[in-house]
């Protein structure tokens, strides 16, 4: 009995090198096979960082914050930089400002888009290339150089502090007329052709057809309107003067105290923190689309 145990404890040793490099030999394939993995993984976690970081700002009193950055990475944390966000009572109006306004702009600019992507894809009319190249000129042209022309217009139609003044100037979209454009001429055109064969309209060939295949691009094109409209600071400032009608960038920016960059640095980061999550929501939300249609992937 003791020469066998001394031989099954001498094959457990022999066995257990073996293992081990066995092991290293699969975790270093692993690693030659996937260094492109490793290195999308680390460009991640580069980009998230700052995210991070806020985060752990907005868990920390600001007392400990004006002692030094370090106390991030300590314990405890807090939440009272959040609870002190809801201790103004306007902030679920200025909320639903936000929401409205970007649903409302993103609903808006998808309808028009598409429907002028398709006109300039699909149709035929008079001066369509001119057009074309007149709306493409509007990406040239930046918001701050027609503002004072723009808010002589909406003073004189009396439509500031309204959701119509704050909507409207956003509905002027080329990059969505150049985006759907390009989709709808991506589809192949013997889908009208079969559509007509079956006495199907212009209108019934967009509905029906062209349109359920431009999910990707509307998901993308949607995505990033409500983001640009979710976080415009510089129309709304200038358009909604009531405290009322203030979104939440322009409320959360009027509700900042004096030097909150030293004094109140914790509050700071948590308003920004408040601000972002219904962004990472609709991208979480959206972003099978928004690969899709960036892979190419939409027609089929």
């Amino acid at each position: 009995m003791s020469h066998l145990n001394q031989a099954s404890a001498s094959e457990v040793c022999v066995r257990s090198p073996e293992k081990s490099i066995s092991w290293l030999q699969n975790f270093g394939m692993w690693l030659a096979n996937n260094k492109l993995l490793l290195v999308l993984i680390a460009c991640s976690l580069l980009m998230l960082a700052p995210f991070l970081w806020t985060v752990g700002l907005s868990l920390k009193s600001n007392q400990e914050l004006m002692l030094g950055a370090s106390a991030v990475f300590h314990f405890p944390y807090t939440l009272n930089n959040y609870a002190d966000i809801f201790q103004n009572s306007q902030v679920f109006r200025w909320l639903a400002n936000s929401l409205i306004v970007s649903i409302g702009m993103t609903f808006w600019v998808l309808i028009l888009s598409s429907l002028a992507g398709y006109a300039f894809a699909r149709l035929e009319f008079p001066f369509k290339k001119i057009i074309f190249v007149i709306i493409l000129m509007g990406l040239a042209v930046p918001e701050q150089a027609v503002i004072m022309a723009r808010h002589q217009i909406f003073s004189a139609l009396e439509m500031h502090n309204s959701y119509v003044g704050l909507i409207l100037p956003g509905l002027s979209a080329p990059f969505g007329v150049f985006l759907m454009t390009q989709f709808f001429k991506a589809i192949p055109p013997e889908l009208d052709e079969a559509a007509t064969l079956d006495n199907a309209n212009k209108f019934q060939i967009f509905w029906y057809v062209l349109l359920p295949l431009t999910l990707p691009a509307q998901a993308t094109l949607g995505i990033l309107t409500f983001l640009t409209s979710w976080n415009d600071y510089f129309w709304p400032l200038i358009s909604a003067t009531e405290q009322e009608m203030y979104t939440l960038t322009i409320g959360i920016a009027s509700s900042q105290q004096n030097f909150a960059q030293s004094e109140g640095l914790g509050f700071l980061a948590s308003q920004a923190i408040f601000s972002a999550l219904p962004i990472i929501l609709v991208y979480i939300f959206f972003q099978k689309h928004i690969v899709t249609a960036v892979a190419g992937g939409g027609v089929k």
